[in-house]
């Protein structure tokens, strides 16, 4: 009896256990929206420079990936005229964003050498999500 007591026991625990880290997964990966914000950066490239400009930019994305409250940034090129290139950019924590990202040694390395193919600085615009359609 108390075998079966002991196993009734670890059954529930694990099975507690299975349900908080389910929930606790879930609930990392909605965005609150109250504090999440999209941001729209245009860049114009240099005549002849848009593909240095895109291996640059996939290169900075690769390291803004790693870092917390980053939730996906989507990379467009202009299919008329290919030196327009914007990122669309969504991140769950716009303090972050404001602050330590744009302290980021890999950001900071970008700003520094796009001197050499972007024709000046982006243009960058914020917007928060009113409302989700599915």
């Amino acid at each position: 009896m108390k075998t079966e007591n002991r196993l009734f026991l670890k059954s529930i625990l694990i099975l507690t256990t299975l349900l908080f880290v389910g929930w606790g997964l879930k609930n990392k990966t909605e965005i609150d929206n109250t504090k999440s914000i999209v941001v729209l950066v245009k860049y114009k490239t240099q005549p002849s420079k848009e593909n240095e400009t895109i291996l640059a930019l996939i290169s900075l994305i690769e390291n803004v990936k790693k870092e917390p409250h980053f939730v996906n940034i989507k990379l467009h090129i202009d299919p008329k005229d290919r030196t327009n290139i914007l990122l669309y950019e969504q991140w769950n924590d716009e303090l972050y964003y404001n602050s330590k990202h744009m302290q980021t040694n890999h950001l900071q390395k970008f700003i520094g050498d796009s001197k050499n193919f972007l024709a000046g600085p982006p243009e960058i615009s914020f917007w928060k999500v009113e409302k989700e359609f599915k």
